[in-house]
Protein backbone atom coordinates (compact mmCIF):
# COMPACT_ATOMS: atom_id res chain seq x y z
CA UNK A 1 0.00 0.00 0.00
CA UNK A 2 1.10 3.72 -0.46
CA UNK A 3 2.11 5.72 2.52
CA UNK A 4 -0.89 7.89 3.60
CA UNK A 5 -0.48 11.30 3.62
CA UNK A 6 -1.16 11.71 7.54
CA UNK A 7 1.53 9.59 8.22
CA UNK A 8 4.10 11.69 6.54
CA UNK A 9 7.10 11.85 8.74
CA UNK A 10 5.92 9.12 11.43
CA UNK A 11 8.66 6.39 12.98
CA UNK A 12 8.08 3.28 11.20
CA UNK A 13 6.74 1.19 14.68
CA UNK A 14 4.29 4.20 15.14
CA UNK A 15 3.01 4.12 12.00
CA UNK A 16 2.30 0.58 11.94
CA UNK A 17 0.69 0.67 15.00
CA UNK A 18 -1.76 3.21 13.70
CA UNK A 19 -2.16 1.40 10.51
CA UNK A 20 -2.75 -2.21 11.64
CA UNK A 21 -3.80 -2.12 14.94
CA UNK A 22 -0.55 -3.97 15.91
CA UNK A 23 1.56 -3.56 19.60
CA UNK A 24 4.59 -1.39 19.46
CA UNK A 25 6.48 -3.66 20.39
CA UNK A 26 5.24 -6.35 17.85
CA UNK A 27 5.34 -3.46 14.91
CA UNK A 28 8.96 -2.67 16.54
CA UNK A 29 10.28 -6.62 16.28
CA UNK A 30 8.58 -6.79 12.63
CA UNK A 31 10.76 -3.85 11.44
CA UNK A 32 13.92 -5.12 13.67
CA UNK A 33 13.25 -9.00 11.57
CA UNK A 34 13.54 -6.99 7.80
CA UNK A 35 9.45 -7.56 7.62
CA UNK A 36 9.00 -3.88 6.70
CA UNK A 37 9.74 -2.91 3.45
CA UNK A 38 9.55 0.95 2.14
CA UNK A 39 10.32 1.23 -2.15
CA UNK A 40 11.69 -1.55 -2.21
CA UNK A 41 14.82 -1.48 1.07
CA UNK A 42 14.02 -2.84 4.63
CA UNK A 43 13.74 -0.24 7.04
CA UNK A 44 14.45 -0.24 10.65
CA UNK A 45 11.18 1.00 13.56
CA UNK A 46 12.97 4.36 13.62
CA UNK A 47 13.30 5.39 10.23
CA UNK A 48 10.76 8.33 9.08
CA UNK A 49 7.83 7.31 6.23
CA UNK A 50 7.68 9.30 2.99
CA UNK A 51 4.05 10.14 2.21
CA UNK A 52 3.45 8.12 -1.18
CA UNK A 53 6.26 5.40 -0.80
CA UNK A 54 5.31 2.13 -1.39
CA UNK A 55 5.28 0.19 2.09
CA UNK A 56 5.49 -3.32 2.36
CA UNK A 57 4.61 -5.59 5.21
CA UNK A 58 4.49 -8.96 6.12
CA UNK A 59 2.63 -9.42 9.19
CA UNK A 60 2.35 -12.00 11.91
CA UNK A 61 0.11 -14.94 11.02
CA UNK A 62 -3.54 -14.55 13.38
CA UNK A 63 -3.30 -15.79 16.54
CA UNK A 64 -4.05 -19.55 16.47
CA UNK A 65 -4.95 -21.89 19.27
CA UNK A 66 -2.74 -24.52 21.30
CA UNK A 67 -2.56 -27.59 19.92
CA UNK A 68 -4.40 -29.82 21.19
CA UNK A 69 -2.66 -32.70 23.59
CA UNK A 70 -2.03 -35.72 21.25
CA UNK A 71 1.15 -38.40 21.61
CA UNK A 72 3.02 -37.92 18.99
CA UNK A 73 4.95 -40.99 17.69
CA UNK A 74 8.93 -40.99 17.38
CA UNK A 75 9.33 -37.84 19.52
CA UNK A 76 11.96 -38.61 22.48
CA UNK A 77 12.82 -36.64 25.28
CA UNK A 78 16.85 -36.40 24.98
CA UNK A 79 16.57 -34.14 28.34
CA UNK A 80 14.63 -33.10 31.02
CA UNK A 81 14.69 -30.64 33.92
CA UNK A 82 12.70 -27.64 35.66
CA UNK A 83 13.85 -25.40 33.28
CA UNK A 84 13.97 -26.73 29.74
CA UNK A 85 13.03 -29.97 28.05
CA UNK A 86 15.10 -30.75 25.01
CA UNK A 87 13.61 -33.45 22.10
CA UNK A 88 14.54 -35.11 19.58
CA UNK A 89 11.60 -34.48 16.39
CA UNK A 90 10.38 -37.04 13.85
CA UNK A 91 9.67 -36.10 10.28
CA UNK A 92 6.24 -34.91 9.82
CA UNK A 93 5.86 -32.82 13.10
CA UNK A 94 5.89 -29.21 13.41
CA UNK A 95 6.80 -26.95 16.15
CA UNK A 96 3.14 -25.38 17.27
CA UNK A 97 0.14 -25.54 15.61
CA UNK A 98 -0.36 -22.90 13.13
CA UNK A 99 -3.10 -21.94 10.45
CA UNK A 100 -3.99 -24.53 8.08
CA UNK A 101 -1.60 -27.21 10.07
CA UNK A 102 -3.72 -30.10 11.18
CA UNK A 103 -0.66 -32.41 12.15
CA UNK A 104 0.73 -33.54 15.09
CA UNK A 105 3.05 -30.96 17.05
CA UNK A 106 5.74 -30.70 19.25
CA UNK A 107 3.84 -28.47 22.14
CA UNK A 108 0.32 -31.02 21.40
CA UNK A 109 2.62 -34.18 21.71
CA UNK A 110 4.47 -32.47 25.14
CA UNK A 111 1.12 -31.75 26.65
CA UNK A 112 0.09 -35.49 26.20
CA UNK A 113 3.13 -36.68 27.51
CA UNK A 114 2.51 -34.60 30.77
CA UNK A 115 5.17 -32.40 30.55
CA UNK A 116 4.49 -28.74 31.52
CA UNK A 117 5.97 -25.84 29.57
CA UNK A 118 6.07 -22.12 29.71
CA UNK A 119 3.08 -19.74 29.23
CA UNK A 120 4.96 -17.03 27.80
CA UNK A 121 4.84 -16.46 24.15
CA UNK A 122 1.35 -16.50 22.06
CA UNK A 123 -1.09 -18.78 22.87
CA UNK A 124 -0.53 -21.30 20.23
CA UNK A 125 3.60 -21.52 20.95
CA UNK A 126 4.12 -21.28 24.45
CA UNK A 127 7.67 -22.70 25.18
CA UNK A 128 9.07 -22.98 21.93
CA UNK A 129 12.05 -20.23 21.47
CA UNK A 130 12.87 -21.56 17.77
CA UNK A 131 11.78 -23.63 15.83
CA UNK A 132 12.38 -26.82 13.07
CA UNK A 133 10.40 -27.62 9.44
CA UNK A 134 8.10 -30.14 10.06
CA UNK A 135 9.93 -31.84 6.99
CA UNK A 136 13.15 -31.29 9.08
CA UNK A 137 14.30 -33.72 12.01
CA UNK A 138 16.53 -33.38 15.24
CA UNK A 139 16.83 -31.47 17.87
CA UNK A 140 14.87 -28.97 19.55
CA UNK A 141 14.99 -27.31 23.11
CA UNK A 142 11.76 -26.25 24.74
CA UNK A 143 11.16 -23.66 27.69
CA UNK A 144 9.63 -24.95 30.44
CA UNK A 145 10.30 -22.41 33.29
CA UNK A 146 9.51 -18.38 32.82
CA UNK A 147 12.93 -17.27 33.13
CA UNK A 148 14.31 -19.99 30.94
CA UNK A 149 12.04 -18.52 27.94
CA UNK A 150 13.25 -15.00 28.43
CA UNK A 151 16.92 -15.84 28.85
CA UNK A 152 16.76 -18.85 25.36
CA UNK A 153 14.52 -16.42 23.03
CA UNK A 154 17.43 -13.66 24.12
CA UNK A 155 20.20 -16.52 23.37
CA UNK A 156 18.54 -17.37 20.38
CA UNK A 157 18.19 -13.70 19.17
CA UNK A 158 21.65 -12.99 20.48
CA UNK A 159 23.09 -16.12 18.30
CA UNK A 160 25.00 -17.16 21.35
CA UNK A 161 23.31 -20.91 20.79
CA UNK A 162 25.06 -23.69 19.19
CA UNK A 163 23.06 -25.12 16.17
CA UNK A 164 24.68 -28.03 14.04
CA UNK A 165 23.06 -29.73 11.00
CA UNK A 166 23.50 -32.44 8.35
CA UNK A 167 22.24 -32.23 5.49
CA UNK A 168 22.42 -34.64 2.29
CA UNK A 169 22.65 -32.82 -0.77
CA UNK A 170 23.07 -33.70 -4.32
CA UNK A 171 26.90 -33.55 -5.92
CA UNK A 172 30.02 -32.09 -4.58
CA UNK A 173 29.96 -28.46 -3.54
CA UNK A 174 32.74 -26.47 -4.57
CA UNK A 175 34.47 -25.56 -2.89
CA UNK A 176 34.21 -28.39 0.07
CA UNK A 177 34.00 -25.59 2.89
CA UNK A 178 32.11 -22.03 2.55
CA UNK A 179 30.02 -19.94 3.17
CA UNK A 180 26.74 -18.49 1.89
CA UNK A 181 26.41 -15.19 2.11
CA UNK A 182 23.38 -14.30 0.52
CA UNK A 183 19.90 -12.64 1.27
CA UNK A 184 16.54 -14.63 1.52
CA UNK A 185 12.80 -13.30 1.27
CA UNK A 186 9.87 -14.60 -0.40
CA UNK A 187 9.91 -15.80 -4.13
CA UNK A 188 8.76 -13.31 -6.07
CA UNK A 189 6.41 -15.48 -7.91
CA UNK A 190 5.82 -18.56 -5.86
CA UNK A 191 4.84 -17.18 -2.07
CA UNK A 192 4.55 -20.63 -1.12
CA UNK A 193 8.39 -20.45 -1.82
CA UNK A 194 11.40 -18.73 -0.49
CA UNK A 195 14.58 -17.59 -2.73
CA UNK A 196 18.00 -15.54 -2.65
CA UNK A 197 16.59 -12.46 -3.95
CA UNK A 198 17.84 -8.90 -3.79
CA UNK A 199 17.27 -6.56 -0.59
CA UNK A 200 16.12 -10.34 1.10
CA UNK A 201 17.02 -10.20 5.02
CA UNK A 202 20.64 -11.29 5.83
CA UNK A 203 21.41 -14.97 5.82
CA UNK A 204 24.54 -16.88 6.69
CA UNK A 205 25.17 -20.46 5.91
CA UNK A 206 28.77 -22.28 6.89
CA UNK A 207 29.03 -25.63 5.91
CA UNK A 208 31.98 -28.19 5.28
CA UNK A 209 31.67 -31.54 3.02
CA UNK A 210 31.22 -34.04 5.57
CA UNK A 211 31.32 -37.25 2.82
CA UNK A 212 31.31 -36.86 -0.60
CA UNK A 213 30.12 -39.90 -3.05
CA UNK A 214 29.44 -40.29 -6.27
CA UNK A 215 25.71 -38.43 -6.65
CA UNK A 216 25.65 -36.73 -3.77
CA UNK A 217 27.59 -35.45 -0.24
CA UNK A 218 26.63 -35.22 3.11
CA UNK A 219 27.51 -31.37 4.43
CA UNK A 220 27.66 -30.17 8.38
CA UNK A 221 26.15 -26.78 8.45
CA UNK A 222 26.37 -24.28 11.20
CA UNK A 223 23.69 -21.10 10.60
CA UNK A 224 24.52 -17.85 11.59
CA UNK A 225 21.04 -16.69 10.72
CA UNK A 226 18.09 -18.56 11.36
CA UNK A 227 15.58 -17.90 7.74
CA UNK A 228 12.87 -20.32 6.95
CA UNK A 229 14.12 -22.87 4.33
CA UNK A 230 17.45 -20.99 4.19
CA UNK A 231 19.77 -24.00 4.19
CA UNK A 232 17.30 -25.53 1.33
CA UNK A 233 17.15 -22.11 -0.26
CA UNK A 234 21.13 -21.38 -0.28
CA UNK A 235 22.04 -25.20 -1.52
CA UNK A 236 19.51 -24.97 -4.03
CA UNK A 237 20.80 -21.29 -4.88
CA UNK A 238 24.56 -22.98 -5.24
CA UNK A 239 22.72 -25.77 -7.54
CA UNK A 240 22.87 -28.38 -5.03
CA UNK A 241 19.53 -28.94 -3.87
CA UNK A 242 18.50 -31.24 -0.66
CA UNK A 243 17.92 -34.55 -2.29
CA UNK A 244 14.58 -35.11 -2.39
CA UNK A 245 13.74 -31.76 -2.01
CA UNK A 246 11.53 -31.18 -5.04
CA UNK A 247 10.15 -27.92 -3.85
CA UNK A 248 13.55 -26.64 -4.72
CA UNK A 249 14.86 -28.20 -7.80
CA UNK A 250 16.02 -31.85 -6.24
CA UNK A 251 16.16 -34.95 -8.68
CA UNK A 252 13.32 -36.94 -7.84
CA UNK A 253 14.96 -40.21 -9.15
CA UNK A 254 18.16 -39.81 -6.70
CA UNK A 255 15.65 -39.60 -3.93
CA UNK A 256 13.51 -42.86 -5.28
CA UNK A 257 16.71 -44.78 -5.43
CA UNK A 258 18.23 -43.68 -2.09
CA UNK A 259 14.49 -44.28 -0.65
CA UNK A 260 13.86 -40.76 0.47
CA UNK A 261 10.85 -39.49 0.59
CA UNK A 262 11.78 -35.27 1.28
CA UNK A 263 14.85 -32.84 1.63
CA UNK A 264 16.62 -34.69 4.14
CA UNK A 265 17.44 -32.18 7.05
CA UNK A 266 18.74 -33.47 10.90
CA UNK A 267 19.73 -31.34 13.53
CA UNK A 268 22.58 -32.80 14.75
CA UNK A 269 23.80 -30.84 17.43
CA UNK A 270 22.41 -28.02 19.73
CA UNK A 271 24.21 -26.24 22.28
CA UNK A 272 23.10 -23.17 24.87
CA UNK A 273 23.58 -21.50 28.39
CA UNK A 274 21.70 -23.45 30.21
CA UNK A 275 19.08 -20.85 31.94
CA UNK A 276 19.37 -22.37 35.71
CA UNK A 277 22.94 -21.65 36.15
CA UNK A 278 24.68 -20.51 33.10
CA UNK A 279 26.67 -23.54 32.70
CA UNK A 280 27.31 -24.65 28.52
CA UNK A 281 25.38 -28.03 28.20
CA UNK A 282 25.51 -30.01 24.29
CA UNK A 283 23.54 -32.75 23.43
CA UNK A 284 23.21 -34.68 20.30
CA UNK A 285 21.58 -36.95 17.81
CA UNK A 286 22.05 -39.98 15.45
CA UNK A 287 21.08 -39.86 12.01
CA UNK A 288 17.04 -41.23 11.71
CA UNK A 289 16.70 -44.98 10.50
CA UNK A 290 16.22 -44.00 6.52
CA UNK A 291 19.01 -41.53 6.27
CA UNK A 292 21.12 -43.34 8.05
CA UNK A 293 19.46 -45.87 5.16
CA UNK A 294 20.26 -43.90 2.24
CA UNK A 295 23.95 -43.16 3.70
CA UNK A 296 24.31 -47.16 3.65
CA UNK A 297 23.36 -47.04 0.09
CA UNK A 298 25.65 -44.39 -1.10
CA UNK A 299 28.47 -46.19 0.94
CA UNK A 300 28.47 -49.26 -0.47
CA UNK A 301 28.39 -47.43 -4.30
CA UNK A 302 31.25 -45.55 -2.98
Amino acid sequence: MPVPDGLEGQRVDQALVRLFGVTRAVAADLADGGAVVVDGRARGKGDRLTAGSWLEVELPPPPGEPAAPAPVSGLRVVHDDDDVVVIDKPVGVAAHGSPGWTGPTVTGGLAAAGYRISTSGAAERQGIVHRLDAATTGLMVVAKSERAYTLLKAAFKERTVDKGYQALVQGHPDPSKGTIDAPIDRHPKHDWRFAVVTGGRPSVTHYEVAEAFPAASLVDVHLETGRTHQIRVHFSALRHPCVGDMTYGADPTLAARLGMERQWLHAVRLGFAHPADGRWVEFSSDHPADLAGALAILRAEN
